[in-house]
């Protein structure tokens, strides 16, 4: 059961990858970089790897502070 549930995450991880570097709206990048972002998350706690999944999570919420900041002072 847990190789069918990684497999389906990881399919969903190369799909999203995919839009988020065709996606030309900036915002809507960051969206589905967040998704993503979650996504391996889930990844990694089902890889039972929990610290490294609270890492990814706090790593994963700056940067996406950070581009978002960033893009909002940009189109100023």
């Amino acid at each position: 059961m847990l190789g069918t549930i990684l497999d389906v995450v990881f399919v969903a991880m190369i799909l999203l990858a995919i839009a988020v570097v065709e996606e030309k709206n900036l915002v809507s990048a960051v969206v589905k970089y967040s998704l993503l972002s979650l996504l391996f998350v889930l990844a990694l706690f089902e890889l039972k790897a929990p610290d490294v999944a609270l890492s990814a999570i706090v790593v994963g919420a700056i940067v996406i502070g950070v581009f978002l900041f960033t893009i909002e002072e940009v189109t100023r």
